[in-house]
């Protein structure tokens, strides 16, 4: 039996081209998680401003992904404008990310509702893809380091949700800057 493996092994190891690469299902980065650096992002907002996550360290910011046919995207919306309101001016970014819909049918759905956050358009795909959305509304908490802290996968998100992790996020990054004594 032994024999059997020793010579498998060998086998596989002799007969692979050198310089060919071996590929794996882990070679795909795993979905982003709490306690590690969320993926940086860069994207053209609704306007055409380009607005990337590394930019943004030294704030608490919402990676929401949306689609203006979401209902749940749509309940919690009004919940986010609210909360982006209250503490834009304490350190808080909302992203909400929207991949592959035209600008008119966004700019419509943004005006209804009155967002004022940044809208991203994620025309490629690839943001949506490097945070491995498979359902809609998924929205990462993240912190000042740029450490996503909560995720939630579908929705709607409360208002009370949202503001408490919000305060949780800016409240913990402002207690460990404060001096001891």
């Amino acid at each position: 039996m032994a024999l059997l493996l020793v010579a498998g092994l060998a086998w596989i190891a002799l007969s692979r081209v050198p310089g060919e690469e071996i590929t794996t299902r882990h070679d795909r980065p795993p979905q982003p998680q709490r306690g590690f650096p969320a993926p940086d992002l860069s994207l053209e907002t609704l306007e055409g401003e380009t607005i990337a996550l590394s930019d943004l360290r030294g704030q608490v910011v919402i990676i929401n992904f949306w689609a203006t046919w979401c209902p749940p995207c749509r309940a919690e919306m009004p919940a986010l404008q609210k909360v982006y309101e209250q503490y834009r001016d304490q350190g808080l970014t909302i992203l909400a990310v929207n991949q592959q819909e035209s600008n008119q049918r966004v700019a419509d759905f943004t005006g209804q509702f009155g967002l004022t956050f940044p809208i991203l358009m994620d025309r490629d795909g690839r943001v949506f893809a490097r945070y491995r959305v498979t359902a809609l509304p998924t929205t990462f908490f993240v912190d000042r380091e740029g450490i996503i802290r909560e995720v939630t996968i579908g929705g709607p998100m409360s208002e009370p949700f949202i503001e408490s992790q919000v305060t949780a996020l800016l409240g913990a990054t402002t207690a460990r800057q404060e001096p001891e004594g």
